[in-house]
């Protein structure tokens, strides 16, 4: 695949993988590059869902809903800060995006809710798991079926960390990215897309964060901790302008583990949870704004108020969230309470205070006014002896606004322009959102713009094999010599050119990579036997892979542990149980035991995600996120036995 003309993804989240799929349906071949040893970035944790205005299934269900609408709503969120252009994109592209990953890809987007901020019920989901965890999988899996299948188109490289866009000083232009992998440094060569994410984790020594919002440093942050600025940092090296970096969401609902109540990384609680009713209160049971308000509403109510805080679900809210629920509660971070008089005993509060501040909702349902000025009320009305689900919540940092800044087809720009050759998709694009993004609009730009990107890309590639296919030599001349001149790095690609009757003349063409193909040098060959595709490739040399090693259990029994007839490995629940640390890791999944010491820092979730079942059996969070053939496909030498008391074959 080297040597053919291809383009170049930087970030394997739901952003390059929109992208990696727009360009394969263009024609062109596309390389994905992720620094992480798996794809999907914070993509996966997105938990609400995805917005699109005018789509099918609200036209189904009767949510008269319009893209004027869904504009107005974005334009209201962005305030002063709006760029009109980038935000007519996000929405009026948002309904195709929708069907695209409905029809293309048979994702379930049936469910439709309403968000903070947004006029109508606009934000889809399907009926299980988290929406962006279930897109974002689904694409990635495709993804691999095409490499698999075709891996002269597609071809997906982890762990290969970029650190330098490679330019031609003389255009300007971007022309491929220089990483390191094992080890080792290697480039590649095409237009690029960069589709790294944002800053929101960035606590490095160059962190973005500490430059523009030194104020709010100190918050914990739900996004990966590999969220480090990358993309943008690089753009910025070759003189991509920025914009709107101080814009920085911090989203009211983080949930607190009563653990680790001081924890730097927090899970998010979906703003779904508050669009089918649920309610925050302080301290003292009381409401204090909003809850479907915009995010930096609700967290500067929140810093003006008492906590600690608490997202408060009845049993009608749990039932129509039931899947985040559960999977809240499975990590301890949502806790169950029988009635209203047990949740207000852990409040410690009297039971008619909390009844009182209900009442006062209640009365808020029946005249639809609300002194915070709330319009919609689902699942009401809150009742002392229904059930309730309550997690305590935070504000945390969560998205970035800011980032470089780019025209309507996803070009990365600079004082002067387009930067030819480069482009961008998700939230490191700065000015989609203004100064304030509504829910459900994350997965949507990085969809949005990640086709527009894709399209972009691989127009301005096939532009420049146009290019060079029209100054090809004419046949009488080719047997002239053509003076080499090689100013940047070059590739080889070789085309065929159908001669008369069973003639068929291949030309092999070097490219020089410099962002304006005007001059190649050819070399060119005859065959009598016709054939419908014909391609010289080199062979190619791919980044040495080192051999993995499977980890090995750590403090074992004295005596060797059991076997079965088929010589597994069993181990007791009690042996389980004493790997219940950092650096000795086991965890029981479908009765298979896993050693994932080695694999902690690894896995797309963090790693607090797996620790918290260290020791112990983790099968019911696991089989809320995942099918059990992940572990074999992903991380298949973390299985070292299992459980004593099961004797089927591994």
């Amino acid at each position: 695949m080297e040597n053919r003309p291809k383009v170049i993804i930087v970030g394997g989240g739901l952003a390059g993988l929109s992208a990696a799929h727009t360009v394969l349906e263009r024609g062109a071949s596309v390389v994905v590059l992720e620094k992480n040893a798996f794809l999907g970035g914070n993509s996966t944790k997105a938990t609400s869902g995805i917005n699109g205005a005018l789509t099918k299934t609200q036209i189904k269900l009767g949510i008269n809903d319009s893209v004027d609408a869904f504009y107005k709503d974005s334009a209201d969120s962005a305030k002063q800060l709006i760029v009109p252009e980038l935000t007519k994109v996000l929405t009026w592209e948002s309904a195709a995006a929708v069907e695209w990953l409905s029809e293309k890809f048979k994702i379930d987007l049936s469910l439709v809710s309403r968000l903070g901020g947004h006029t109508y019920p606009r934000t889809h989901r399907g009926t299980e798991r988290f929406p962006g965890m279930t897109i974002t999988y689904t694409l990635l899996e495709a993804l691999e079926a095409i490499e698999k299948a075709q891996p002269n188109r597609a071809k997906i490289l982890k762990k290969a960390n970029v650190s330098k866009l490679i330019k031609n000083e003389e255009t300007n232009a971007v022309i491929g990215v220089e990483y390191q992998m094992n080890g080792q440094t290697f480039q590649e060569y095409g237009p690029v897309i960069i589709a790294t994410g944002g800053f929101a984790a960035d606590f490095t020594e160059s962190s973005l964060i500490k430059t523009f919002r030194p104020d709010i440093y100190h918050l914990p942050s739900t996004n990966a901790q590999t969220t480090t600025g990358d993309g943008i940092k690089m753009a910025r090296a070759i003189g991509a302008e920025l914009i709107h970096m101080d814009m920085v969401q911090v989203h009211p609902t983080g949930l607190v583990d009563p653990k680790d109540p001081d924890a730097k990384w927090k899970f998010l609680a979906a703003e779904a949870l508050r669009g089918v009713g649920g309610i925050l209160i302080d301290r003292h049971g009381k409401r204090f704004c909003n809850e479907l308000g915009y995010r930096d509403y609700v967290t500067d109510r929140m810093w003006s108020s008492k906590g600690p805080f608490r997202l408060v679900l009845n049993s009608k809210a749990a039932k129509e969230l039931h899947w985040h629920v559960q999977h809240y509660m499975g990590r301890g971070l949502m806790k169950k309470f029988n009635n209203g008089a047990e949740l207000a005993a852990d409040m410690h509060i009297s039971p008619e205070k909390l009844e009182k501040h209900f009442n006062k909702y209640n009365k808020n349902i029946e005249t639809k006014t609300d002194k915070f000025g709330k319009k919609f009320f689902p699942n009401g009305p809150f009742v002392m002896d229904d059930e309730f689900y309550v997690a305590i919540v935070c504000p945390v940092l969560h998205f970035t606004m800011g980032g470089v800044k780019i025209s309507p087809n996803a070009e990365v720009l600079n004082k002067e322009g387009p930067i030819p050759g480069l482009f961008a998709a998700g939230e490191l694009c700065g000015g989609v959102h203004g100064a304030n993004r509504l829910g459900g609009s994350s997965l949507l730009a990085c969809v949005v713009f990640g086709r527009v990107s894709g399209a972009s890309a691989s127009s301005y590639l096939l532009n420049d094999l146009s290019n060079i296919i029209t100054n090809l030599p004419k046949a009488e001349d080719k047997k002239e010599e053509i003076e080499e001149k090689e100013i940047q790095p070059s590739m080889k690609i070789t085309l065929e050119l159908f001669g008369v009757g069973d003639n068929v003349t291949t030309t092999e063409v070097k490219v020089p990579l410099t962002g304006k193909s005007t001059e190649v040098e050819t070399s060119s060959s005859s065959s009598s036997k016709p054939k419908s595709i014909r391609k010289k490739e080199e062979t190619e040399k791919k980044p040495e892979k080192k051999d993995s090693v499977a980890p090995q259990p750590s403090n074992e029994t004295s005596s060797s542990p059991e076997t079965s007839p088929n010589g597994e490995r069993l181990f007791t629940i009690e042996e389980v149980s004493k790997h219940n640390t950092e650096n000795d890791c086991w965890i029981i999944v479908n009765d298979f035991v896993l050693n994932m010491t080695s694999f902690l820092n690894d896995h797309p979730g963090g790693k607090n995600a797996i620790l918290l079942y260290a020791g112990r059996d983790a099968s019911a969070e696991f089989n809320m996120l995942h099918q059990f053939d992940v572990i074999k496909k992903y991380a298949p030498d973390t299985i070292i036995g299992k459980v004593a008391s099961v004797k089927s074959k591994l």
